[in-house]
């Protein structure tokens, strides 16, 4: 049989795993506008000086014969089975992976996001000032953290509507405000912002809440959640048109032990080999399985010599037990390093990860 033509749509942790797990058992076709793959768990590092965070996606595509399209998907055409792209390609497929991730919406030009760090870093190196990090949640923490022990010159403050780090411990979240107290960061809990207009500094960090990137599938008229993620069944499937596989943080994903999954590197990886391996059990005329994982533990950076790992339950609750301090920064590290090996092992082996962290 001809193998099936697959579009992968969005090169971030989900969408080039799933396109590399598909390599061998179809034409697969990745649209992404960049030619690199961009570590997006390493942003705050990006913000504070690390060089580059980024990877050739060539590496990784290359080997597995994946066809990689630099531009960027502009219509989508579900009754055709066609993506138009902004340099006038008209693609078909016989199954598409809808895998545009999502953005932190910055209200205003005068807020940086985590997806702008590059830009954020060239600000710090203008000189001194007063630095506020709005959102406190783990990305925020992390912010805040690594731009505090970096940039000693800049005073750092995190603002946050509720209290920070509200998925941890009381015990996690008292060795995050030590640590952060500690790097010489002022924490302002309990204060909601709604435009950086609002706040008196010379640098404004907005690190709320993400927003799936589902503009394309909605204009497609492909069924979105109220959260404004494409609803999907167990195998990934959209519940509108199953021959659009949705994953990473636009898909609203569910599972049984997990309950709704949120936006992660955590989830992202799983979700791609879990669609990928559906649509190679669809091609090979077999029922795909539902998709399977339970939440492990929460890594958080506090700056390079200090961090947090928060033991939690399957559906992500925290329990008592942490690990702090260097062992845990050593430890986030290696987590991190690991999505990368992971995709690198499914560029040469691909048949060598069809489970991940998280699944069962």
């Amino acid at each position: 049989m001809e193998k099936q033509q697959v579009v992968v749509v969005g090169a971030g942790y989900a969408g080039l795993m799933a396109a590399l797990r598909l390599a061998p058992h179809t034409r697969v076709t990745l649209v992404e506008p960049n030619t690199v793959f961009t570590e997006r768990v390493r942003l705050h590092e990006r913000a504070a000086g690390r060089p580059d965070v980024t990877h050739p996606l060539d590496a990784l595509t290359r080997r597995a014969g994946i066809v990689h399209v630099a531009a960027r998907a502009t219509r989508l055409d579900p009754a055709d089975r066609r993506i138009t792209t902004d340099d006038g390609r008209r693609l078909r497929y016989d199954r598409l992976v809808y895998a545009l991730g999502s953005r932190t919406p910055g209200p205003g030009e005068r807020a940086y996001t985590p997806e702008t760090a590059a830009e954020l870093h060239k600000r710090l190196l203008d000189g001194p000032g007063e630095l506020t990090v709005v959102g406190g949640g783990l990305t925020g923490i992390e912010l805040a953290a690594e731009i505090a022990e970096s940039q000693r010159a800049w005073k750092v403050r995190l603002v946050t509507g509720g209290e920070i780090g509200t998925g941890l411990s009381a015990t996690g979240r008292a060795h995050v405000r030590t640590a952060l107290t500690g790097l010489g960061v002022r924490i302002e809990e309990g204060r909601r912002v709604a435009d950086p207009e609002d706040v008196d500094a010379d640098a404004v960090v907005w690190a709320t809440a993400m927003t799936a990137n589902t503009a394309l599938a909605e204009a497609a008229g492909i069924a979105l959640d109220p959260t404004g993620r494409i609803r999907v069944d167990d195998a990934l499937r959209s519940v509108s048109h199953p021959e659009i596989y949705a994953v990473g943080d636009a898909a609203a994903m569910s599972t049984p032990s997990a309950g709704s999954l949120r936006m992660a590197c955590a989830t992202a990886l799983p979700a791609g080999v879990h669609a990928a391996s559906s649509i190679i059990a669809e091609t090979q005329g077999r029922r795909p399985g539902p998709l399977r994982f339970r939440y492990r533990m929460q890594c958080v950076s506090l700056g390079r010599r200090d961090g947090l790992i928060q033991w939690v339950r399957a559906d992500d609750s925290p329990r008592e037990r942490v690990l702090r301090g260097g062992l845990a920064a050593r430890t986030k590290e290696q987590v991190v390093r690991s999505t990368v090996s992971m995709l690198r092992l499914a560029a040469r082996r691909p048949g060598a990860v069809p489970l991940v962290p998280g699944m069962s």
